[in-house]
């Protein structure tokens, strides 16, 4: 019979095994057993055999998946009523291979709950039927629980199955990019509320449960580039930061909006339109980021800068126009300028600072040297000596001198014997180079007679040119080099270091003079101490010799 029709196979079928399958009793959900029980129970061979009809039925599975859960809540009210588990294993061999089977309606089953609302067996068994489809895909898992199953939270006797149904969703599926893109702001701010708000509809306990899940809700959200979303969830996270909320909720929503802001470049232009009317919201958020601002990259403190500097610019305006809200407009400007103030901090004017401090080093020595007459005399001399740096740099000028006429001597004696090696293994190379070039020019202009007949010519003319000049343009060179160096030792490099070693002298000479024949450091103190005064003074009397001619020419 029907051996057309094997959707009546199906139904038969699953009749048979819940005829046979007994078991005691248990609860709805069979929370108490792995989420594939009792499939998991069925041997290989019956699940070929289910397998074989599902497959043979493949366009009337919707309609046999409806059978078996109305004929569940059927069964439900009879007295002592049946195990269910022929049902449920028909439902989840459904569910394994096709689970959008239970997605494709999802508001079908929504007002299916909600016409049993005041049966609990009812609607878990419904909840439970329709989950299946979420442990073969996350995906399909999340259409569910956000279908179905968080519309009914807040429902003491329904909320808990749903939270542990999501709780064992995330567990099975650690890998969350298959879900993103199915929780958007829309559903997100709900969990948030369920998660974090007080005296809401869950008991504690729950609320704790959905806290621990909450992290992983929120790595859903925000999807797979948080960068181009995270300014669409702004707006909702400003709007619940309070100081009122409490201070989990208050720590959440400002490490969030703080995440936005670091995140979404976007979150900043979002934030500078909701400003005027979310003044204490804002208030809240700048604290926290002037708290938090050792966190924040320096790339994207630029983007803030500009943004808060756009926060005093609409402060003033709303100062001027004596709004009822002047208060919480107080209270953000004195938290934008602590933060400008921290973002910019006192930066030194450190070229400027070295500059001045070159330009006084250099007039200090000018004034000691010229104050002292010789450099042994001078502060610096002495110092120099008592120090032993004098000593060094005579002896490292000494060697420096020596080294140099040695290099002299050397280029001297071996630049001219190189040079003419290298004329001497040039020549050669040059002349069959030559030998070549002409021979390539010869076959050239035998074929090509008409072309390159000019070309020849010159190139002929060109080469022995240089071949009858090369060599010596080369001595030529050598020779004026030498002369240069010759030149620079002579007039240059002599006469620098008689200076230099004259000038060593006479602050040797200085120091024994104002130290008395012994230089020390406390010697070097006295001179510094006076230097440093007299220079001041000096600078003093430039100053108001200075103010005084500005201001004889303003007066005229």
């Amino acid at each position: 019979m029907f051996s057309g029709n094997p959707s009546v196979w199906l139904k038969d079928l699953a009749s048979y095994l819940n005829y046979k399958l007994q078991a005691p009793l248990s609860e709805p959900t069979l929370s108490q057993h792995t989420h594939d029980y009792p499939y998991s129970l069925v041997s290989r061979e019956l699940r070929g055999i289910i397998r074989g009809l599902l497959a043979k039925a493949a366009g009337s599975l919707e309609l046999f998946f409806d059978h078996c859960l109305f004929t569940m809540l059927q069964e439900l009210d009879k007295t002592p009523g049946e195990s269910l588990h022929g049902y449920r294993i028909c439902i989840q061999a459904i569910l394994q291979d096709k689970p959008k089977i239970a997605t494709t309606n999802l508001g079908k089953f929504l007002e299916l709950l909600r016409s049993h609302q005041s049966r609990p067996a009812k609607c878990l068994t419904i909840m439970w039927a329709v989950g299946q489809a979420g442990f073969a895909s996350l995906t399909e898992g999340l259409k569910v629980w956000l279908g179905i199953m968080m519309p009914v939270l807040g429902i003491k006797s329904l909320s808990p199955f749903a939270i542990a149904y999501l709780d064992r969703l995330l567990l099975m599926h650690p890998n969350l990019t298959k879900g993103f893109g199915m929780i958007g702001p829309k559903d997100f701010f709900p969990l948030l509320d369920f998660a974090y708000m007080p005296n809401n509809s869950l008991t504690p306990s729950l609320q704790e449960h959905l806290c621990q899940l909450y992290p992983r809700l929120k790595v859903l959200a925000f999807g797979a580039k948080p960068e181009a979303t995270l300014h669409t969830y702004f707006p909702s996270f400003l709007s619940r930061a309070t100081p009122s909320c409490t201070p989990e909720m208050r720590k959440e929503l400002l490490s969030s909006l703080t995440e936005c802001l670091t995140v979404d470049p976007l979150s900043a232009s979002v934030w500078r339109q909701l400003y005027p009317k979310h003044l204490l919201h804002s208030s809240l958020l700048l604290d926290h980021l002037l708290k938090s601002q050792e966190r924040i990259p320096k790339k994207v403190w630029k983007s803030l800068q500009e943004t808060i500097q756009s926060f005093r610019l609409t402060n003033q305006d709303l100062l001027r126009k004596s709004t009822s809200n002047n208060q919480d407009v107080i209270t953000c400007e004195a938290a934008c300028k602590a933060l400008l103030q921290q973002a910019w901090g006192p930066r030194l004017p450190w070229t400027r600072l070295l500059l001045l401090v070159l330009v006084f080093a250099v007039g200090f020595l000018c004034h000691d040297f010229r104050s002292h007459s010789s450099f042994q005399a001078s502060l610096s001399g002495r110092l120099l000596q008592s120090s032993g740096f004098l000593p060094a740099g005579q002896q490292a000028c000494a060697k420096l001198y020596s080294y140099s006429l040695q290099g002299y001597s050397w280029l001297e004696e071996t630049l001219q014997t190189w040079s003419s090696h290298l004329l001497t293994m040039a020549r050669p190379s040059l002349q069959l180079a030559w030998t070549h070039t002409n021979a390539t020019v010869s076959f050239l202009s035998a074929h090509c007679a008409s072309h390159l007949a000019w070309f020849g010519n010159g190139l002929t003319s060109l080469a022995q040119r240089i071949q009858t000049q090369l060599p010596d343009a080369l001595s030529q060179l050598l020779h004026s080099l030498t002369e240069l160096l010759l030149l620079l030792y002579q007039n240059v490099l002599l006469p620098l270091w008689h200076l230099l070693l004259e000038g060593l002298a006479r602050a040797q000479e200085h120091c024994h003079k104002a130290c008395r024949g012994e230089v020390t450091w406390d010697c070097m103190k006295t001179q510094l101490s006076e230097a440093a005064q007299w220079t001041w003074t000096y600078l003093q009397d430039i100053t108001v010799a200075f103010l005084d001619w500005a201001l004889a020419m303003i007066s005229q």
